[in-house]
């Protein structure tokens, strides 16, 4: 069998395929954005990023006006084989409780959707079935990454015009360190960080978890889907087939965190556009994060100090994304207003 055949036959080639049909930006809609702009009743750039968060939703939505009628907010969650080793302060049984608890409107990205009038939804990724162990094994084979993907896709099915992906899943800042340790290199110290409140002691047990891990799969790890395979988890998985999805249809997407950005990784590392049509919702204070969204070539929109999850800095950027569109879409121009332009001289 060729090789050409055998890729062919990979369960992971329709993922591969579809990272060829992405789509560009619609410089029509982008020219259209930026006209607009100048003869708003301020001077040019004076909003500073949020004229540039105003382009990209719409050169990105394929509109010259965009608009943020139907943003949702997306969780994924899932659970984790590597918990059982003492990397996380929490045990996986807050995995089923905080979906109870998103359910019942009480954890803190329901109060910010409600805040920015934002829509959401959770997706459970069998949270009462761990992943496999990454230390002694892959998390999950080929074919299940790639339903799990294809689950993920959902995100977009009922339509949006902009969607924000999180996550909520005991243990996933190890495998999500594990996965930037696998595409990026470096100490498994380098990646970890005290997630949910690690002590010293825990946080010597996740990066001894990333080195076993990075071990165990050592031969296959030069592909970026087969990282997600084996080092992820369901929720990463579903937030990269849920971003891949987004761009397929013209849907701008923010990224939450250090876990949600893990799935972006994988995506850049398979194809370096592929997140083109991305924003970086906040800069984590989580590990790496910061130096994560540098080699992505994120800016992120704020910088908290915020490490939640459950795309709590996602939500936050889109209300800010709200207050940039309602400022290009409302102003009045200088002509409407009777307002004097900048001289000619």
């Amino acid at each position: 069998m060729t090789s050409d055949s055998t890729a062919a036959a990979s369960p992971f080639a329709d993922i591969r395929r579809l990272l060829t049909e992405m789509p560009g930006p619609d410089g029509d809609a982008l020219a259209a954005i930026r006209a607009r702009d100048a003869q708003l009743t301020k001077p040019p750039g004076a909003l500073g990023r949020l004229e540039e968060f105003v382009e990209w939703l719409g050169a990105w939505q394929g509109k010259a006006r965009p608009t943020l009628d139907r943003p949702m907010v997306c969780v994924f969650a899932g659970s984790h084989g590597v918990v059982a080793r003492g990397v996380s302060a929490f045990p996986a049984a807050v995995n089923r409780q905080m979906l109870d608890n998103f359910a019942a409107g009480g954890a803190a990205i329901n109060q910010l959707c409600a805040a920015y009038g934002l829509g959401f939804r959770v997706f459970d990724l069998a949270v009462d079935l761990p992943t496999g162990d990454i230390c002694s094994g892959p998390a999950l084979d080929e074919k299940g990454c790639v339903a799990t993907m294809a689950f993920g896709m959902e995100a977009v099915a009922a339509g949006t015009d902009c969607l924000a992906v999180g996550e909520m899943g005991i243990g996933n800042t190890t495998v999500a360190a594990a996965i930037y340790a696998a595409l990026y290199g470096g100490e498994a110290e380098h990646w970890v960080g005290r997630g949910t409140g690690l002590d010293a002691a825990g946080l010597a047990r996740k990066a001894e978890a990333v080195r076993l891990a990075l071990d165990t799969h050592r031969d296959h790890l030069g592909d970026p889907l087969a990282v997600l395979a084996r080092l992820g988890g369901r929720e990463i998985a579903a937030m990269a087939g849920a971003i891949l999805a987004a761009r397929l249809q013209r849907v701008p997407v923010v990224l939450d965190g250090y876990v949600a950005t893990a799935a972006a990784a994988v995506l850049h590392a398979a194809d370096a556009h592929a997140l083109d049509h991305c924003l970086a919702g906040h800069r984590s204070a989580e590990g790496a994060h910061g130096e994560v969204l540098e080699r992505l070539g994120l800016t992120p929109v704020l910088s908290l100090d915020m490490r939640l999850g459950e795309a709590s800095g996602a939500a936050l950027a889109l209300g800010l994304l709200k207050g940039a569109l309602a400022c290009h879409r409302d102003m009045a121009t200088f002509e409407q207003a009777g307002v004097s332009g900048k001289s000619a001289g």
